[in-house]
This record gives structure tokens, C-alpha cells and sequence, in this order.
């Protein structure tokens, strides 16, 4: 019996989800005993969690409370994780607090009112008292007023009782003007209150500064102001029209900088062709000028230098291994197939080989003719696109002629003189490319055409 009980060990371990370890002998009555504490002990220490993918570090970390629990299927309060902490009280003494009055000094009244407030504060100022920050006006006396401050559109009373509303308020000139004695004294503007405030205080700063110093004096421009508030008030009422028509008229300078942008770059393009071909000309000029002076011995040692030409710029092999001639005759992959296939179709309308013997003189020439061609050829489309501009141009000026000679009744167009242009400058905005006129300059030009017709129709 003993011998089967201590056989059959490993089947016991096996029911009861026991590792084996190093505890291979039989079970004892301890084993049996404390198999939940055992397993649960060995889980807990075995059990690791994964953050999943795509969670951040910080969210997971949520998921746990202190004692790495696994994270909770559904929410429950059993967890002691994030909940309320509760009050630690300590062995001290809580500081009494007491009812008492206090006064703020930002009021002259005198007015009590009671808070609460620590024992050991009892008797201190007011805690926001720091915060009452009070704008000093100067004081003038009747003699400084006479000699310096005196304004025939301002009397003394009532520079005065500017001066007292300015401290009352502390500079908030919209309140002040609203607590202005209007009745009593004359109508004035905010500008007008503070263009007066201003000059008197910069007054007294210059008469009171030291002498040899040069005190700073604040300027207020009354005029700025008033035309500021002005443009404020006519951008205000500005119909839905109105700002459409801005809309449209912004757009359209848009458009006009855009072509212009685009012509000061043909032309620098064509600038940069023009100089291109005086260059090339010059240096063959030059060439033929040297080969004629040197001399035959001289002309078969040296080598001919290959002209910089704007046309084509062909790489030069400078390397140490072996290279063919005939790669100097490649074309550089900076060329278009537009352009490629002009040149092909002059070569062979001249009944020149595409891929001539490639000598050292026939490679130099070869590249040269192929780079004057690719000139030649943008010059030329530099040329048809000025004469589109230029025919473009032309037929809009008649359009523009004949729409002004087609005037009712036969007359001559009366043309503005300079000073009408000059007056009118603002309301209008010509734009010497072409753009269309607005919607409303339109509605307008139709109703004063219309109008004119029918001044001449009512005619005897």
C-alpha cells in the first residue's frame, strides 16, 4: 500500500495543479493542506501583463492600481487605486479662524465689511490693498495755468472739471466723456478731451523738468485719431455690395501683378537670349580673328578652345580612365525633347549626319552648330510670343477705339482732361492690361449711358 500511495505522487501533483520542482518525494499532509496558498502565491508572482498594441505608455498605466492588479473588465469601486484620498490629520493644533472686520483702502468712504480671517492675521492691512494702483494727474496752480496753460477754446472751469473727472476715473477718457457736463460747458469729443489732457500734462513736464535735461513728452495726434475713427465707421457701414465689388477688385490686382510678374520675366528671358547670341557672335568673331594670325606649326600641336555658348552646355570628360570622343557629342539630359527633335528636323532639312565621324574639329564644331541651333530655335519662340502679345494688343485697342467712337448720336467722345483723372483716381482703378470692368462700375457706365440717351431723345 505504502509503495502505491508513494507511486502515484505525481498523479496526486497532478490533480491538485502542483509543479513538481524540487520536491519530487512524497506528499505530506502539509502539501495537501496549503495547495491554495502555494498556487495562489506562485500566480501572483508569474503573472505578467502586455501592453497592447497602439496604447500609449500612459494610458496603460490607468489600467493599474499600486498593487498591479490586472485590469478590470467592467468598472467597480473595489479597487483602493485612484479614489479620494482622505484627510490625514496631524497631531497639531488647527489655527483658529475668526469673523472679523476689515476696510478696503481703495475706498473713501469708510465702508465695514467682515470676512473671515485667521487670528494671527487679525489687525493687518487688507491682503489685495497691493492691487489698488492709482493714476497720478498732475496738479496745476492759477499762476502755471496764466502763464503756460492758458487756451481761448478752453476756460480755466472748464480745464478744470476735465482734471477732476480724469482723477475721479483714472484716465478712462470714454467715462469721462460720458460724465462730462455737456449742459454747462461745450460739446467735445473724446479726441478733443484727451488732445487737452495731453498738452497740458507734456506743458508741465517741460516747465517743471530741470534745466540741461530734456524730459519726455508724451504727443497725442487728435487728427490721427479722428481719421482713424472715420475709417472705422465707413469700413462699419459698408454695404454687401460694396464689399463684394472689393472682393472682385482685389482679385483682379491680384491677377494684374500675376501677369505682370509673368512679363518682367519674359522679358528677362529674352534679355538673357538677346545677350546670349551678341556673345556667341563675338566670340567667333574673335576665334577667326586668332586663327588667322597663328601659325600652322602652332595650329597642330594646340588644341582649339571650345567656346562657352549659352545654347547647349556640354559636360567635359576629365577623368583618368579611357573615354570615347564620341560621348562629347551626347547631349546633356538638361535639353528637352522639344528641343532635341528641332534640331534633328534642321539637321536633316540640311542634309547634315546625326552622328557624324567624331574627329576632335568635327566634335567641336558639331556641338557648336547644335548649340546655335537651340538659340536659334528660342529666339525664334521668343519672337512669335512678342508678336502674339503684340497682336493681342492691337486688337484690343481698336476694340477699345471703336467702343469709344460708338457713342449716341454721332458725337465725338469727350475725353477727361488730366485734372479730371486726378480727381477721379480714387474712385476708379484702371488696369492697363485688360481686366474686365466690376460688376457695379458696369451697372454704373449702363445707367449713365442710358441716362444720357434719354437726355438726348427728350431733345426738341
Amino acid at each position: 500500500r505504502g509503495g502505491e500511495l508513494m507511486g502515484t505522487g505525481a498523479d496526486v501533483r497532478d490533480i491538485l495543479e502542483l509543479t513538481g520542482g524540487d520536491n519530487d518525494g512524497p506528499i505530506s499532509k502539509k502539501d495537501i493542506i496549503n495547495s491554495d496558498k502555494k498556487k495562489s502565491k506562485k500566480t501572483t508572482e508569474t503573472l505578467t501583463f502586455k501592453r497592447p498594441e497602439g496604447m500609449h505608455r500612459e494610458v496603460y498605466a490607468l489600467l493599474y492600481s499600486d498593487k498591479k492588479d490586472a485590469p478590470p473588465l467592467l468598472p467597480s469601486d473595489t479597487t483602493q487605486g485612484y479614489r479620494t484620498v482622505k484627510a490625514k490629520l496631524g497631531c497639531k493644533k488647527v489655527r483658529p479662524w475668526k469673523w472679523m472686520p476689515f476696510t478696503n483702502p481703495a475706498r473713501r468712504d469708510g465702508a465695514i465689511f467682515h470676512h473671515w480671517r485667521r487670528v494671527a492675521e487679525e489687525g493687518k492691512d487688507y491682503p489685495f490693498a497691493r492691487f489698488n494702483k492709482t493714476v497720478q494727474v498732475p496738479v496745476y496752480s492759477e499762476q502755471e495755468y496764466q502763464m503756460h496753460l492758458h487756451d481761448d477754446g478752453w476756460t480755466k472751469a472748464e480745464t478744470d472739471h476735465l482734471f477732476d473727472l480724469c482723477k475721479r476715473f483714472d484716465l478712462r477718457f470714454v467715462v469721462v466723456h460720458d460724465r462730462y457736463d455737456h449742459q454747462q460747458y461745450r460739446k467735445r469729443s473724446v479726441e478733443d478731451l484727451k488732445e487737452r489732457y495731453y498738452s497740458i500734462c507734456g506743458k508741465l513736464t517741460k516747465v517743471r523738468a530741470a534745466s540741461g535735461t530734456e524730459p519726455k513728452i508724451y504727443i497725442f495726434d487728435a487728427g490721427h485719431e479722428r481719421r482713424r475713427k472715420e475709417q472705422l465707421d465707413k469700413l462699419f457701414n459698408r454695404t454687401p455690395e460694396q464689399v463684394a465689388e472689393e472682393e472682385y477688385l482685389i482679385q483682379e490686382l491680384r491677377k494684374i501683378e500675376t501677369r505682370k510678374k509673368e512679363r518682367e520675366r519674359k522679358a528677362q528671358d529674352l534679355q538673357k537670349l538677346i545677350k546670349a547670341a551678341d556673345t556667341t557672335t563675338e566670340l567667333r568673331r574673335a576665334e577667326k580673328r586668332v586663327s588667322k594670325k597663328k601659325l600652322p606649326q602652332k595650329r597642330e600641336t594646340e588644341k582649339p578652345a571650345v567656346p562657352e555658348t549659352a545654347g547647349i552646355k556640354f559636360p567635359d570628360f576629365k577623368s583618368a580612365g579611357v573615354a570615347l570622343r564620341s560621348q562629347r557629342m551626347k547631349l546633356p539630359s538638361s535639353v528637352g525633347q522639344k528641343k532635341i527633335k528641332a534640331i534633328e528636323q534642321i539637321l536633316l532639312e540640311q542634309g547634315v549626319d546625326l552622328n557624324p565621324m567624331p574627329t576632335e574639329e568635327i566634335v567641336q564644331m558639331f556641338n557648336e552648330l547644335r548649340s546655335d541651333l537651340v538659340l536659334l530655335y528660342e529666339l525664334k519662340q521668343a519672337h512669335s510670343n512678342c508678336e502674339y502679345e503684340q497682336q493681342m494688343l492691337r486688337h484690343r485697342y481698336e476694340a477699345l477705339m471703336k467702343a469709344g467712337t460708338s457713342t449716341p448720336g454721332g458725337e465725338a467722345p469727350s475725353w477727361p482732361s488730366a485734372d479730371d483723372i486726378k480727381v477721379e483716381a480714387k474712385e476708379q482703378i484702371i488696369d492697363v492690361v485688360g481686366a474686365p470692368l466690376t460688376p457695379n462700375s458696369r451697372k454704373r457706365r449702363e445707367s449713365a449711358s442710358s441716362s444720357s440717351s434719354v437726355k438726348k431723345v427728350k431733345k426738341p
